[in-house]
């Protein structure tokens, strides 16, 4: 039953080298050859596997990437950053804007959403200015993650304590606890970047130029999908609020508004052909690797034994971004819930879960889909990446120092 925790650190040892010999590895073939073996080994049938993959998630990132390549393909992407940008007159603005626009859009169109849309506008913001784009794209990971902290549709996890830790109006209680201590974190980001990086930054006038439409019938389609997605978004938010028993999920908004592009689109085969299909084979196969770990039991061992001194504040939080690393935030956050909830934890230790499982994602490359979505765009779309080396040395720090601040504010 050990074994698949053996593939799993296996997993994360070739994550760190990328490298088998002298074979490169991409991160959808290091998860897939994980996958495989827990297969090949039978640790997991096959009617286990394929009944493991979340469809939900699967079918809502097919939508936003069949809109993020709308977008993008008809260069309607790039005059919305230009309109967005075109105030950032130097390096500072230009990060600044990246980590409170980009978060804060994460805490309503959920992050995933924005690492697929905001991956190609920071790659093209890097080539017109001639910056370093490992930068712009640990900021976008950076914002994407610490932003989607402060709603409860920022991401699946803070969706799953919200509907299911018995939080009073999950809108109010994420803004109180959450707010303030995020917009810190996110300034802490630009500290953090701005040392590890500090050659980088100049004083020097950025100018942005107007980009041009290549497309008008697709970025007509285009916009109308993206409208459609916001719309739809601020509609799940009214039926929470108002406590309305309908389950309108993020599937259907996700499907709903890839509509105009999908269908009503004559370049609609030449759309879905160009879509980012590896990273929906990585998160197929890590769901089937996640999976055959939960069923070792061996992480939901170490939570059951020691739970009398994992429910306060600071061990939710250090507990939250150490396991999620090992097993993903929403299988973590599924695990934890329960025994929170059986302790009778207020909201200030169910949000330490919501906050914790979240920043998860700033320690490392697999502490969150999103960094994964990230990367491979950047690999596919502008031939850059971020190693786990890269990503990791300037994570830990930021991860840190995060955590303390959440921890201040959860606690007194």
């Amino acid at each position: 039953m050990i074994l698949p925790v053996i593939v799993l650190c296996l997993v994360f040892l070739l994550t760190i080298t990328r490298q088998i010999g002298s074979i490169r590895l991409d991160l959808w073939q290091i998860m897939g050859l994980g996958a495989l073996a827990v297969l090949l080994t039978g640790q997991i049938s096959v009617s286990e596997a394929i009944s493991s993959i979340n469809m939900d998630v699967m079918l809502f990132l097919f939508g936003v990437f069949a809109i993020g390549q709308a977008l993008e393909a008809s260069g309607y992407l790039s005059l919305v950053s230009y309109n967005f940008f075109k105030g950032a007159k130097n390096m500072d603005a230009i990060i600044l804007f990246v980590l409170f626009g980009m978060g804060f859009a994460s805490a309503f169109l959920m992050n995933d959403t924005l690492a697929i849309i905001g991956t190609p506008v920071v790659l093209l913001l890097a080539r017109q200015h001639q910056i370093n784009p490992k930068m712009l794209l640990l900021a976008l990971a950076f914002a994407v993650t610490t932003g989607s902290v402060t709603s409860p549709i920022g991401n699946p996890q803070n969706l799953l304590i919200a509907l299911n830790g018995s939080i009073e109006d999950p809108f109010v209680a994420f803004a109180r606890y959450l707010l303030l201590p995020t917009i810190l974190n996110l300034t802490a980001a630009y500290i953090v970047l701005k040392f590890f990086f500090r050659e980088h930054f100049s004083t020097t006038v950025l100018n942005h130029s107007q980009p041009h439409i290549c497309d008008d019938k697709l970025a007509r389609l285009s916009r109308l999908s993206l409208i459609l997605l916001i719309f739809l978004v601020c509609l799940k938010i009214l039926i929470q609020l108002l406590a309305i028993s309908f389950d309108f999920r993020l599937t259907y908004i996700a499907l709903i508004a890839a509509i105009p592009v999908l269908v009503l689109n004559s370049r609609r085969y030449e759309l879905v052909k160009g879509m980012d299909w590896h990273t929906l084979l990585f998160f197929a196969s890590m769901f089937i690797l996640m999976e055959s770990v939960w069923d070792s039991g061996f992480f939901q061992g170490f939570l059951t034994d020691t739970k009398q001194s994992i429910i306060s504040i600071p061990m939710v939080l250090i507990v939250s971004v150490v396991l999620s690393q090992f097993i993903s935030n929403v299988p973590l956050v599924a695990l934890y819930l329960p025994i929170l909830s059986h302790a009778s934890v207020d909201a200030g230790g169910l949000l330490a879960l919501a906050a914790g499982s979240t920043i998860a994602g700033n320690l490392s490359v697999l502490g969150a889909a999103s960094n994964v979505i990230i990367i491979h765009n950047a690999e596919k779309k502008g031939n850059v990446t971020l190693t786990f080396i890269e990503f990791f040395k300037i994570g830990v720090p930021l991860t840190i120092i995060q955590t303390g601040i959440y921890w201040l504010f959860l606690s007194f």
